[in-house]
């Protein structure tokens, strides 16, 4: 009995010591969750060639989102513009990304993509040397002319004025260079002329006019074909002599917008597209095309659809 008696008290401590060191260990299992750092969400903005407007404005936003969004970390990625950012954000190589309108499917849009804003418009740029006999797109006639990167908007835009002006296939001896590799080519002879679509000013097309006499071809009777063959996405717009200190001139434009995964959470691209817009000061220091945005003209996005979280921003600031 007495046995019996000294034995239970033995196991209820054992017991509870072991209690004790269950609830300890648990204790500072879940202590230790709470304070390990959370790893930075990633945001890739894609954009286009260093010397061109996407990379100014995706830089600055994104030193704007690394400094207001600290459980963010936004870098910028350098592409060959439009159609590979589309790409790129629809297959998840970037969370964001720039293009023009006209790269985007004229119905039902990409599922994979949605659009945060629309940002400002794209002037297609023909640029030729200033002495040269271009003086209209149909002097491009056996000429060596750059119609933009593969992968760029500028591509697809130029590729289709040539259509429509008749200049297709081998009627033009087409390269396919970047901004960068365009302007070396064009200084160097080895190109009479190049594509280009940027919003204003473009830097790379700046330093040329600077540098040597350059001339940028009027292309204001080809706004109407490409709308009535492309669709409606195309308008005219002016090319100011202030812009490049070259001869004013009217060419065809298409909007640009700010894409985004569709399937990023609710309230980050809210919290982007708050930022976006209220800090359009400041990204027009960067580039002076990211200062034409406002919250009214920014939720013109078709045929992409408004992400969930910007939609929800529009709302609540009724634009």
């Amino acid at each position: 009995m007495s046995r019996t008696s000294s034995s239970r008290p033995g196991r209820r401590r054992a017991g509870t010591a072991a209690l004790l060191t269950v609830l300890l260990t648990a204790t500072l299992t879940v202590a230790g969750c709470q304070d390990a750092p959370t790893e930075p969400t990633s945001i890739r903005i894609a954009t286009g060639s260093p010397t061109a407007v996407y990379y100014a404005f995706g830089q600055s936003l994104a030193a704007i989102l690394n400094r207001e969004m600290p459980e963010v970390r936004a870098s910028v990625v350098v592409t060959a513009a439009s159609a590979e950012n589309v790409q790129l954000v629809g297959s998840g190589g970037a969370e964001l990304g720039f293009t023009q309108a006209d790269v985007l499917p004229t119905a039902g849009g990409n599922p994979s993509v949605d659009a945060i804003a629309r940002v400002y418009d794209d002037q297609l740029h023909l640029v030729t040397t200033g002495g040269g006999a271009i003086r209209t797109v149909a002097d491009l006639r056996g000429r060596r002319v750059s119609v933009g990167a593969p992968g760029s908007g500028t591509e697809i835009t130029a590729t289709r004025l040539l259509e429509v002006a008749r200049l297709g296939g081998d009627e033009v001896r087409q390269e396919r260079l970047g901004l960068d590799d365009s302007v070396a080519a064009l200084r160097s002879g080895r190109i009479d002329a190049f594509f280009f679509s940027g919003g204003l000013p473009v830097q790379g097309i700046k330093e040329l006019a600077w540098r040597s006499a350059t001339r940028i071809v009027d292309l204001s009777e080809w706004t109407e074909p490409l709308r009535s063959r492309y669709g409606q996405v195309y308008v005219s717009r002016d090319i100011p002599r202030s812009v490049y200190g070259v001869d004013a001139v009217t060419t065809v434009a298409d909007p640009n917008y700010l894409i985004v995964r569709a399937d990023l959470p609710e309230p980050l691209v809210r919290e982007v597209t708050r930022l976006l817009m209220e800090r359009r000061a400041e990204l027009a220091a960067a580039h002076p095309a990211a200062g034409r945005m406002s919250p009214r003209s920014a939720i013109v996005t078709a045929p992409l659809s408004l992400h969930p979280g910007a939609a929800a921003w529009y709302r609540a600031a009724k634009p």
